[in-house]
């Protein structure tokens, strides 16, 4: 019996499982499929920019189990190509090691630590499941506590895509726990490097999403850096002092750092580099898929770290892992479809398509297709044996 080991619990490494499983039942393969994740959970990652984050994951083992896919809670500490084996830190203590024929990483990425003073000690993010239940207990009690300095002052540092989303959803959240009067006094400040919000989203959608801010009453601060963070302050490069109980990072995404005990360059991101198949590159017998992989889309771009680009990359590299081990044809990874949907909180949302992002979507319309993407699209396929095989054909669209 192969041994398919897959290293991740997020989006690329559930679908890595699900696409490997459709080829070992398809082709009656002898092969063993295993997760390893720190929890048996999928973080609905693309919402935590939303409230309720306790209800924002779902138990992976209904989508495992009905595909005789094995589970095991821990984290991978290291790897040793020559001999195929990797070191298993297990959940809750103790060690353990697995032989694999085969290996996909899909651990994801993870903030990279800002050189900014304060901030690991003072600051919050969304970036992880339990990240962003903090923040939201947090907001709870800052809220209830008008006597500390900057309470109803909520800065948030970088204007891309998930900072800009909770930008305009946060005063919601701020009305829900306390009321419409202290929402609409709340000061929200979004601070930005660059020159421009929305930097990487590209000019066309800029003066849409610039409009939603204003009407959010967002204040900008572009071209500014936080050079620290204090308990109920930060300290801007310009010298100005902002006091504020709650300071959110949203910038700064890097490849799992478990990118780097394998002996190969990698990309600013810290992402590993794939051929077209996500086969690592100059190391035998591994695959990446998701925010790992520095992989091509198409002969032009890179995918992205994001939703969309994880779950097709896991597809492929399930495929082509198990399709290995049976002898058979691997599938060059191709994702030339690109769409961008951005939540714009009471503005609606805003759909573009194409890597130059041409508005096709805004307002009502666009926010229905959001809530269709977050609530039914990205989540785990459901049903039977039947049904989860046909999910995870390669050529099947997720969600739909």
């Amino acid at each position: 019996m192969y041994e398919l080991v897959i290293v991740g619990g997020g989006f690329a490494g559930m679908w890595a499982a699900l696409g490997a499983a459709h080829e070992v039942v398809e082709n009656d393969a002898d092969i063993e499929i295993t997760v390893i994740s720190k929890d048996p959970f999928l973080s609905i990652r693309p919402r935590l920019y939303e409230g309720n984050p306790e209800t924002l994951r779902v138990p992976l083992m209904p989508t495992f189990e009905p595909l005789d896919i094995n589970f095991q809670e821990g984290t991978v500490t290291s790897i040793d190509v020559e001999n195929q084996n990797i070191a298993i830190r297990q959940t809750g203590g103790g060690l353990s090691n697995k032989r694999y024929d085969r290996l996909i990483l899909a651990a994801g990425s993870e903030l990279k630590e800002l050189p900014i003073p304060g901030l690991d000690q003072y600051g919050f993010n969304i970036d992880t499941y339990q990240a962003a239940v903090t923040l939201d207990k947090h907001l709870v009690s800052i809220l209830q506590a008008p006597e500390e300095p900057g309470h109803n002052t909520f800065i948030i540092l970088g204007a891309g895509m998930s900072g800009i989303e909770l930008a305009t959803q946060i005063r919601d959240r701020i009305e829900v726990n306390t009321d419409r009067e202290i929402a609409e006094k709340a000061r929200i400040i979004l601070v930005e490097q660059a020159e421009v919000v929305g930097p990487d989203l590209g000019d066309k959608p800029r003066p849409v999403i610039e409009k939603a801010l204003q009407h959010a009453n967002v204040e900008l601060y572009l071209g500014v850096r936080i050079e620290r963070v204090e308990q109920n302050a930060v300290t801007l490069n310009s010298g100005e002092h902002l006091l504020t109980g709650t300071v959110v990072v949203t910038a700064g995404l890097q490849a799992s750092s478990l990118a780097s005990v394998l002996p190969i360059e990698r990309d600013e991101f810290g992402r590993i580099p794939t051929d077209e198949t996500l086969r690592v590159k100059g190391v035998p017998h591994i695959y990446v898929a998701g925010d790992m992989a520095h992989a091509y889309v198409d002969e032009e771009h890179l995918a992205l770290m994001s939703c969309q680009h994880a779950m097709a990359m896991g597809k492929y590299a399930g495929y082509n892992a198990a399709r290995e081990l049976i002898g058979l044809r691997p599938r060059a990874y191709r994702q030339p479809d690109y769409v961008t949907c951005i939540d714009l909180g009471r503005s609606g949302a805003l759909l573009t398509t194409g890597w130059e992002r041409s508005i096709k979507m805004g307002g009502a319309d666009a926010k229905k297709l959001k809530h269709q993407i977050n609530t039914q699209w990205i989540y785990p396929p459901e049903g039977d044996r039947t049904a989860l095989l046909l999910a995870a054909h390669i050529d099947a669209r997720p969600g739909r």
